[in-house]
């Protein structure tokens, strides 16, 4: 239920550690400027969004692909449906079937805050819940941060029927029999009050990938400790020239 301005200041931050790299950064049906669109029921035509979107870009694969949360399964599944297109691939606190179960992949203590929300909750109270369970840096709340994402989330309204959709989509995805064959990296956030970092870090033992934590970091990893996530990026890409 993010867009593209999510990301905040770590596409720069990004760039300045990987200068040789163009960073896109698409929304999703659904979000930001697609937010009148249908989200997808399924993350395999999230993928195919994407596909589409990129080459009616004119940039052709292969692809570097950093993805959070949902966005990892998304990775998981471009990766491995069309292999030839992806060149790596950082997945950051994401979690999929069959490695964790459904309690962890979105820890149970949160099921009475978001229920609250979705049956009473407005937009405002909405962003700053997002932020309480996404951010561990800023857990106590941040005013003009939410703000922010207020007045992104009323410019481009992600519809309840979308975010169910896209809940949908995350909680049906099963990662593929066999882990995707190009390097892989997991990073996790080991305060991630949202999604078990557990779940991070038993997907990277199962498929054998390289794997790094932060110690001081919740779900939203790129916005907690941004210069870590790219630094460690950008020496993981470097490693693998």
């Amino acid at each position: 239920m993010r867009e593209q301005r999510h990301w905040g200041d770590f596409p720069a931050t990004l760039g300045a550690a990987m200068p040789r790299a163009t960073i896109i950064t698409p929304d999703l049906p659904g979000n930001g400027q697609r937010h009148a669109l249908d989200s997808a029921t399924r993350v395999s035509e999230m993928v195919a969004f994407c596909r589409q979107d990129l080459l009616s870009r004119g940039l052709k694969p292969p692809y570097r692909l950093l993805a959070l949360s949902l966005g990892g399964m998304v990775a998981v599944e471009w990766a491995s449906k069309h292999p030839q297109e992806i060149a790596s691939c950082v997945l950051i606190n994401t979690s999929m079937r069959p490695y964790s179960p459904f309690y962890r992949r979105l820890r149970w203590q949160n099921y009475p805050a978001l229920l609250r929300q979705l049956l009473v909750g407005d937009q405002a109270s909405q962003e700053a819940l997002i932020l309480r369970l996404t951010s561990f840096k800023y857990s106590a709340g941040n005013a003009a941060l939410v703000g922010q994402w207020l007045a992104y989330q009323r410019q481009y309204p992600v519809s309840r029927r979308n975010a169910l959709r896209q809940l949908l989509s995350a909680a049906r995805f099963r990662a593929p029999a066999s882990r995707p064959c190009m390097p892989l990296l997991v990073l996790a956030g080991r305060c991630d009050a949202l999604v078990d970092p557990a779940c991070s870090r038993q997907l990277a033992q199962a498929w054998q990938t390289a794997y790094a934590s932060h110690p001081e970091a919740g779900h939203d990893l790129p916005l907690d400790q941004p210069d870590w996530v790219a630094q460690t990026v950008a020496r993981w890409v470097a490693a693998l020239a």
